[in-house]
C-alpha cells in the first residue's frame, strides 16, 4: 500500500519536471531580444509576401537603396490574431503593392526587423497590434 503513493508522486514529480523542461523553449520563441527596439529605421518597398500565419505574420519587401540596388528585408508582426484588433486584414497586402514600414531592426545588422507601423497602399497607418502603434484617429464626437 505504500509503494502506491510513492509511485504516483515520483510520476507526478517526473511529469512536472518534464512540462517545466519544455517551457523553456516556448518561452524563448516568443522573445524579442533580437531587434533593438532602441532604434527604428523607415524603409519603403515592394511587397513580395505577406505571410498571414501563427505565430507571427511577416511582410517580405524589396528595398531600393539609394543607388538602385534592391536588398530584401524581412518583417516580423504579432499574430494575425492581435493584427486584427488594432485593423489589419489578411488580405491588406498582397504582392507587387507598395508599403513603407518603421520597424527595429535585428541587433545583428541583417535585413529584418519588428514591425513598430505600417503605411498600407490605401493610404491606412497600422500598427504591431492594440497599443503597438499609431493611435487610430477617432471619428464623431467623443462617448459622453
Amino acid at each position: 500500500m505504500i509503494a502506491a503513493p510513492r509511485s504516483r508522486t515520483c510520476a507526478l514529480a517526473i511529469l512536472v519536471a518534464a512540462i517545466l523542461a519544455n517551457a523553456g523553449p516556448g518561452m524563448a520563441h516568443h522573445s524579442f531580444a533580437m531587434f533593438d527596439q532602441t532604434k527604428q529605421i523607415t524603409l519603403t518597398g515592394t511587397v513580395t509576401v505577406f505571410e498571414w500565419t501563427n505565430p507571427h505574420a511577416y511582410i517580405e519587401i524589396d528595398v531600393p537603396d539609394e543607388k538602385g540596388t534592391v536588398k530584401h528585408w524581412s518583417v516580423e508582426l504579432g499574430s494575425p490574431s492581435i493584427l486584427m484588433q488594432s485593423g489589419w486584414k489578411f488580405k491588406d497586402l498582397k504582392h507587387g503593392d507598395k508599403v513603407t514600414v518603421r520597424i527595429s531592426p535585428l541587433k545583428d545588422g541583417r535585413p529584418g526587423g519588428l514591425l513598430v507601423q505600417a503605411t498600407l497602399p490605401d493610404g491606412r497607418v497600422l500598427g504591431n497590434g492594440p497599443g503597438r502603434g499609431p493611435a487610430q484617429p477617432t471619428t464623431g464626437a467623443p462617448n459622453q
